[in-house]
């Protein structure tokens, strides 16, 4: 059994998530060395599973070319395996920066139970936003990105096709614009509830509304995008938020595409728009994402809570990309009891 000691001072082991092969993973322990000056020392309260991109890492789908671009911040080891691989913590400072200490901050760290990092890597949880929702700031910041791609207007009528976390936070961020119309298009019709409670309107493929003034697809899915081709306006323009890693994606591009002059226009959250860059910081678009997490309607995303330690036993289930979960909560405090 790994003990997991709890690291205050000095060097000591913590516990860290490591996807070891195709389609295994495993906990291991892993040195943690005191904070220094300008650093932090931050026990994990939770961390998310990145449904989209870990199931890509998981599977051993991330594209040889995108090896380096695709590196999380703190990642540890190298594409393809083994690697230490995630993006989204949230824990409270235990030493280092007598600014940070006692502070609950998020970072774009791995699963793992203690770590040190750089202050300026740590952001403070705002007031109003629970911890556990704190970790939805990674892909808020996803839905962000895209909304400024996108580009929408006051009065829009907009429809995000795929109701997962990304796309539910996309048209929760786009309906509240000012006389929008927002509708989410999924296969499931237990998303209607979801998408019902952040504020937007919820259709079925076949029901999907026509003419829209934006799409944005987040599926990751031929049928998706197709569904999203299909529900553009003219002269309209689909935002492709979906990354399907190695895989080839038959995209519709015959019938009326080209005489309905349809855009289509990929977004990452991995590059600010370059027309943002002079004023934007990706420290200033994580602290915004943060700020947008204050409304309590949005711990409906949040349809599973996993035990650290049964992690790699659940993660294989989790990343089924044919599995109902939304964002699942990985919760450390239940690990030592």
């Amino acid at each position: 059994m790994i003990e997991n000691e709890v690291v205050t001072g000095g060097t000591g082991d913590a516990l860290a998530l490591w996807y070891a092969e195709r389609g295994r993973c495993r906990l291991e322990t892993v040195p943690v060395k005191g904070p220094q000056s300008g650093e932090a020392l931050v026990r994990t309260l939770y961390s998310c599973v990145s449904r989209g991109t870990e199931g890509l890492v998981f599977r051993g789908e991330v594209p040889e070319s995108e090896w380096l671009r695709m590196r999380a911040p703190f990642q540890e080891g190298d594409f393809p395996f083994p690697v230490k691989y995630g993006y989204s913590s949230v824990g409270t400072v235990q030493e280092g920066d007598s600014g940070l200490v006692g502070r609950t901050v998020f970072s774009l760290y791995p699963h793992q139970s203690v770590y040190t990092l750089p202050s300026s890597s740590c952001v403070p949880v705002p007031d109003g936003v629970s911890p556990e929702r704190a970790v939805l700031a990674a892909n808020m910041e996803t839905a962000l990105n895209a909304i400024w791609d996108g580009k929408p207007s006051p009065g829009d009528h907009i429809c995000v096709v795929g109701g997962g976390v990304v796309g539910l936070l996309t048209a929760y961020v786009a309906g509240r614009l000012p006389g929008s119309i927002v509708t989410v298009i999924d296969t499931n019709p237990e998303r209607a509830e979801t998408a019902q409670a952040l504020g937007v309107a919820f259709s079925l493929p076949e029901d999907a509304p026509q003419d829209q003034d934006l799409v944005f697809h987040t599926s990751a899915s031929p049928a998706g995008l197709e569904t999203a081709l299909k529900c553009a306006g003219d002269e309209t323009s689909i935002v492709e938020m979906s990354w399907h890693g190695a895989q080839n994606v038959a995209v519709p591009l015959g019938a009326d595409f080209h005489c309905r002059r349809l855009k289509l226009i990929s977004s990452q959250v991995g590059t600010i728009p370059l027309e943002r860059q002079p004023r934007w910081t990706y420290r200033r678009r994580l602290e915004t994402a943060l700020s947008l997490l204050t409304d309590p309607a949005l711990d409906r995303l949040i349809s599973h809570r996993i035990p650290f330690r049964s992690l790699p036993d659940r993660l294989p289930e989790l990343l089924n990309k044919a599995s109902d979960v939304l964002a699942a909560l990985v919760v450390y405090e239940e690990q030592s009891g």
